[in-house]
């Protein structure tokens, strides 16, 4: 397993808030067990202080994202820096549940976490997974949605770096939206196109007068 995908578990803790609609579902601890997916013994550690604990890394990566998005790859590196550092984990080789053609373990990478709290466990491995991506990727392959009021994040995996939308959704709905936009300026340039030909005809006919 790429540790890269890791990365994910930072996704979708960042779009648990929509904070343009004032939307939050990071609300319980059963919210938070939805977090950790498969890994459910991860899961069992979460309790009601991990709720405010949670909101916190969230914000922190969400900062992440921002700095990312707004070009500053400096304050970005930084501040995911600052999360490794806080919320460490042990890289170790694992073949647990993987059987090649042979039946032999298909060894790969795993990390190993030592967490605390189920936040100190989620919180480790959704900063070194996101740290694996952005080196492997670049820092421009964090990004929030462009289509307002979105601005969930994403990871950019296209071949030419172009996505700027979290979802074919939003994506569909921002060009949906730039393409109205277009026809009104079409509609008042041709609006006001006919209004200073007209005015144009009038000022004429009263000079030939």
């Amino acid at each position: 397993m790429e540790l890269a995908y890791y990365s994910d578990y930072a996704v979708t803790l960042v779009n648990t808030e929509e904070p343009a609609r004032s939307k939050d579902s990071l609300t319980s601890v059963e919210a938070i067990r939805e977090l950790f997916g498969a890994n459910q013994q991860a899961a069992r550690r979460a309790t009601d202080t991990d709720v405010t604990r949670f909101r916190s890394v969230r914000a922190r990566l969400r900062a992440v994202f921002e700095a990312a998005d707004d070009g500053d790859e400096t304050l970005a590196v930084d501040l995911l820096n600052s999360l490794l550092l806080e919320f460490p984990v042990s890289p170790q080789i694992s073949g647990h549940d993987f059987r090649d053609k042979d039946g032999k373990p298909d060894w790969h990478m795993h990390l190993a976490d030592h967490p605390s709290n189920a936040t100190a466990g989620y919180a480790a491995i959704a900063a070194m997974g996101l740290a694996f991506h952005l080196t492997s990727y670049g820092v421009d392959r964090l990004g929030l949605c462009q289509a307002s009021p979105c601005r969930n994040a994403y990871l950019d995996t296209s071949t030419n770096r172009s996505r700027r939308y979290c979802s074919d959704r939003c994506a569909t709905r921002a060009n949906v939206a730039a393409y109205r936009a277009r026809k009104r300026l079409e509609t008042e340039r041709a609006a006001e196109t006919g209004r200073t030909a007209e005015a144009a005809q009038t000022s004429t006919a009263r000079t030939d007068r």
